[in-house]
Formats: C-alpha cells, structure tokens, sequence
C-alpha cells in the first residue's frame, strides 16, 4: 500500500500526465545503474532527470523532496554511466529523512551475450545510519533476452565496501556482489522494470526495485517506483533490517 505522502503526490503527477498525449516510452537506465546492451542502444546519449516534491500546510506541515538523474553515453561495444540522487523529508519542521547517493558504471560487451562490467557507489544515509558507504565491483554479466518487449540480465564479480557509521566506527571488507534486472514492456507507453540486486560477506545488503514508467510525451514520462533494502546486519544506530521507499515522480528525458 502506498505511503500517506505518496498519495497526496500521485494526484499532482496525474493532473500532469492529462496535460500531455502520450507517444514513447524512456529506456529505463535507472535500476541498480544497470545500463541498456550498447549493441541495442539507439542514440549515443540517453539521459534523465528525474523530480517530485509534496508540501502540506495548516495543521502539519510536511514537505518531501526527490530528484534524481542518470546520463549513460554508448558506443559500438561500451558503455558509461553516470548518476546520482537525493531524497529529504520534513516533519513539522523537523528533518526526518535525508538521503544522497552518486556513482558510476561502465560495460564492455565481450560478445552478443556476455559482459565485463565496473561500477563505483556512494551513499550517504545518516537517518539510517550510514554517514559514508562506498563499494566498488566488477566482474562478469550475461544478457540472457534483449528485444523490443522485454530485456533480462544478471551479472555478479567480487568487490570491497567502506562503512563509515553514524553512530562511530568503520569497517572495509571484501564482498561478493550479485544483480539481475528486468524489463517488460507492457504497451507502447508504458514499461515494469524489476531489479534485485546483493553485497554480501559476514553481512548482507538486498536492494529491490519495482518500477512502472509511463511515458507522457517524447519528453516527459511519470515513474512510480517501490524500494525495498534489507539489511542482515543493520547498524546500531538504525537497527530495523528493512527501509521501504514509495515514489512518484516526474522524468525529463535529457
């Protein structure tokens, strides 16, 4: 079920979406930073930006803030990423939430199906105990199906990741990394994406995304987007294993 704050945001994206006529749907690089097969690609540049905001005056005064942006360049057999967001929350003047990441990512495509891939992560997430996350991956990817209704990968290789908490203390610790992500496209406007991905060692972090993006005109598309990250190990200070994000929000194809 949606979020109170969700719900009070999805009629302003709505009143946006009867405004515009629809006629393509985005390629969604957005999930995990997992980029389109560049052999597919059909423009050497894809780029979004992504926004949404809610405010409420009176007898509360609540105010969320997201936006996000992903911009990937292609060649022939390579790609490159590059993407970061932001995500706050104010209740009753009071900071309840605030959240920033950034990183990068490339694929080299060894053949029609197989990948090499890289990709660097930064997180910053004080609310739920991280002042500093960074990981770095790499390894081996399969493009199991890409065509135009659907698209399906998994990847994995080893990596390292550096905590620092918000309660005091930091770790760095090799892990190993596993992902896989799909997309179906269920009408000439609108596109399911599911990905799933793990880092793993003494400690486990899985990251789930469930999104739905429909386009509003070459230009403009509204995502609604359901994440979910468990943490086996959750830090001291934030000591609930699994954080749930609902949005909805705006896209600008760059």
């Amino acid at each position: 079920m949606l979020s109170l704050r969700a719900r009070r945001a999805i009629p302003l994206f709505f009143s946006c979406l009867t405004a515009f006529t629809s006629v393509s749907v985005f390629a969604d690089n957005t999930l995990f930073t997992a980029m389109d097969d560049p052999a597919t690609a059909k423009k050497p540049f894809d780029g979004n930006v992504q926004a949404g905001y809610n405010a409420q005056s009176g007898n509360t005064q609540n105010s969320t803030l997201l936006a996000n942006t992903t911009m990937t360049w292609f060649n022939s057999d390579t790609a490159y990423s590059l993407w970061g967001s932001a995500n706050n929350t104010t209740s009753s003047n009071v900071r309840s939430s605030e959240k920033y990441q950034a990183g990068g990512r490339t694929r080299y495509n060894l053949s029609a199906r197989n990948y090499m891939f890289g990709q660097v992560g930064w997180l910053n997430d004080r609310y739920n105990g991280y002042d500093s996350r960074s990981t770095l991956t790499g390894g081996y990817g399969r493009q199991i199906f890409s065509d135009p209704r659907q698209d399906l990968r998994v990847e994995f290789g080893p990596g390292v990741r550096h905590d620092e908490y918000h309660g005091g203390g930091r770790t760095t610790r090799a892990l190993a990394y596993g992902a896989a992500n799909y997309s179906y496209r269920l009408t000439d406007t609108a596109r399911l994406s599911e990905g799933l991905s793990a880092l793993a060692n003494d400690e486990t972090t899985v990251n789930s995304e469930t999104a739905l993006n429909v386009a509003i005109n070459n230009d403009f598309a509204l995502r609604l987007a359901y994440t979910v990250v468990y943490n086996t190990k959750p830090p001291a200070s934030a000591p609930k294993n699994t954080d749930t994000t609902t949005s909805v929000t705006l896209v600008y194809g760059l």
